[in-house]
């Protein structure tokens, strides 16, 4: 997104960017991808880059990025961090996913775990897949630190479409969530940590 040049930060923010994801199906100048061939972890550059972002109130996306990005921004961060769509390895052991180690770092910023709805993340096609998840992540990171990641991306099938919330809403109470804690997943945790990160103006 910033073609190697840092300076470029700055024409993302004056054209209205706000959130930036590290890495997606290739490692790259910032750092490594889950998907990449070496799967190395922030780069010099990708420090940098990091550390620009959080002085301008832009969230850093940890979606896609390797294991190795994920625990060096972890460390070094001082703002919440978000990882926009997501599974976790507690129902779905995949490098795409997210360990407990990892959950628990990204809840201790006080930032978001959007969790995703398609089969390859959650290990299934159904409904209830997702809602165990979400339960795995709850249990793990706390209802405070949960967000709807759904990857309504157009090239990976879920079990429904947004007009089914109210059916993980049945799901999620299914599997013991509170109607408090469901309303935070539906919304009240993205409003608090927006409100924090991003500037006034």
């Amino acid at each position: 997104m910033i073609e190697g040049d840092l300076r470029n930060l700055d024409r993302l923010y004056d054209a209205g960017f706000r959130m930036i994801g590290l890495a997606h199906f290739f490692d790259n100048e910032i750092g490594g991808s889950a998907h990449g061939v070496k799967k190395g972890g922030l780069t010099n550059e990708g420090k940098r880059l990091v550390a620009l972002m959080q002085a301008k109130g832009m969230v850093v996306d940890l979606a896609h990025a390797s294991p190795k990005t994920i625990d060096d921004v972890l460390a070094m961060t001082k703002k919440p961090v978000v990882v926009s769509h997501t599974g976790v390895r507690g129902t779905c052991d995949n490098v795409r996913n997210l360990s407990d180690t990892q959950l628990k770092a990204i809840a201790r910023t006080g930032g978001l775990i959007g969790m995703t709805y398609f089969g390859h993340a959650v290990c299934g096609e159904s409904i209830g897949a997702v809602a165990r998840a979400f339960r795995h992540a709850r249990d793990v990171a706390g209802a405070d630190h949960l967000a709807l990641g759904s990857d309504f991306d157009g090239t990976v099938q879920e079990p429904f479409d947004t007009t089914g919330l109210v059916v993980l809403v049945d799901a999620l109470l299914g599997e013991g969530f509170t109607p408090e804690e469901v309303r935070l997943v539906m919304g009240e945790n993205v409003f608090r940590v927006l409100g924090e990160l991003l500037p006034e103006k």
